[in-house]
């Protein structure tokens, strides 16, 4: 059973995560052959001041 991970910053709408996890659970499903209802994924959101690019905070952009 693939589990699959995103990690994000927070702020996409609902619709938005609707798609994104249908997209994903479509490409890992013809990739590695599995049957859909059996992909997880979790969502995992994150605050612009936890993450950082090149030494500089996301809420800083």
């Amino acid at each position: 059973m693939p589990i699959i991970t995103i990690k994000m910053i927070e702020g996409r709408t609902d619709e938005q995560k609707r798609a994104l996890v249908q997209e994903v659970t479509e490409a890992v499903s013809k990739t590695v052959n599995a049957p859909k209802e059996n992909i997880a994924i979790i969502i995992e959101e994150m605050s612009k001041n936890h993450y950082a690019t090149a030494g500089i905070l996301q809420m800083d952009k």
